[in-house]
């Protein structure tokens, strides 16, 4: 992050890459107490989720199979089917828990992060208690954005399953009309939801580092990718393939490894969450400079002191805000 903000519009696919990387390096000691306290954690959630979902489902459909060959009226059928009801019970519940823990470590995870890159930037002084001072004053603005993200998603899902059900009818019972409506659904199904994952991340730095957020930092995030909207779904399709890769080798190795003993399994389930840690750091490093890169790249200018002045507002007292001629002004947290 040494670069100068008019050198930053230049910095492409692999330069994204390799200044995240120098950042990661240059102040490993900060970013490694962030993956320990909230990275590490936000993890493990996701990997035991994956486990204890499986086993938890796998339980329901074998017990739901055997109280489908089981009479009706008769002790055990009342007995399965209860334990299937509360099995069903458990499994909503332990889902309602997870996604409640895995939606708070991501807020506490990108405050962290985008905040620590931004000081950074600034050449301030920065410390891991500094940081974790401030997370709990960013989240209520990511909180706002990354449920308007979630509506975005949901109804993005939405028209596009209602476009697929509509093409389907269209084509008749052509099973050549069928595959080709799929192919082109898939095709653009996930080039727009990669669209959406990069204004996801890009608003999630617009709320902690400038005046707006909601739905009005993905309209800036929005604004923002334009000019670098290839380089930027390219970046996160190379992250969404590593992230696969990593699900699926814990599941092979880990959930469906059966052949395996129980301490190679535990090796590979360390390793798969010391991966996994990584590339979430990483990815949430990815996309601040990204930020920095978008901003440059449309001459915004980012004054430092103003920067440096609005950070500091996430250490002290409230103040109201000001008209300022700078880019980033003070705001309310």
């Amino acid at each position: 992050m040494d670069k100068e903000q008019e050198e930053m519009q230049f910095v492409g696919f692999f330069g994204i890459f390799n200044e995240s990387y120098r950042a990661i390096s240059a102040w490993r000691k900060t970013f490694c107490k962030i993956t320990l306290s909230l990275i590490l954690p936000l993890s493990f959630i996701y990997l035991v989720h994956m486990e204890v979902s499986n086993l938890v489902f796998g339980r329901i459909i074998h017990n739901e199979i055997e109280l489908d060959h089981t009479r009706s009226g008769t002790p055990k059928y009342e007995k399965l089917s209860d334990l299937v009801s509360d099995e069903w019970a458990y499994f909503w519940l332990f889902k309602a828990a997870y996604f409640t823990l895995f939606f708070i470590f991501s807020l506490l995870s990108t405050a962290a992060v985008v905040y620590t890159i931004a000081c950074i930037y600034t050449a301030r002084e920065l410390s891991f208690n500094k940081v974790i001072s401030v997370v709990p004053k960013v989240w209520k603005r990511l909180l706002v954005t990354f449920l308007c993200i979630f509506v975005a998603m949901f109804s993005y899902n939405v028209v596009a399953f209602a476009v697929l059900f509509v093409s389907a009818i269209s084509v008749g019972r052509s099973d050549l009309g069928l595959a080709v409506v799929f192919v082109f659904f898939v095709i653009f199904y996930l080039v727009g939801l990669l669209y959406l994952t990069v204004i996801w991340h890009l608003a999630s730095v617009v709320s902690v580092l400038e005046e707006a957020y909601g739905f009005n930092a993905m309209v800036k995030g929005k604004n923002l990718i334009k000019g670098n909207t290839w380089v930027a779904v390219l970046i996160y399709l190379t992250l969404g393939i590593a992230a696969v890769a990593i699900q699926s080798a814990f599941q092979t190795l880990v959930i469906h490894g059966s052949g395996s003993g129980v301490g190679t399994r535990v090796v590979y389930a360390v390793f798969s969450l010391f991966l996994h840690s990584m590339l979430t750091l990483f990815g949430l490093v990815i996309q601040t400079v990204l930020y920095f890169v978008c901003k440059s790249y449309h001459h915004e200018n980012i004054d430092k002191s103003a920067l440096s002045d609005h950070l500091e507002v996430y250490l002290g007292e409230y103040e109201p805000l000001k008209a300022r001629d700078v880019q980033l002004e003070q705001y309310d947290v």
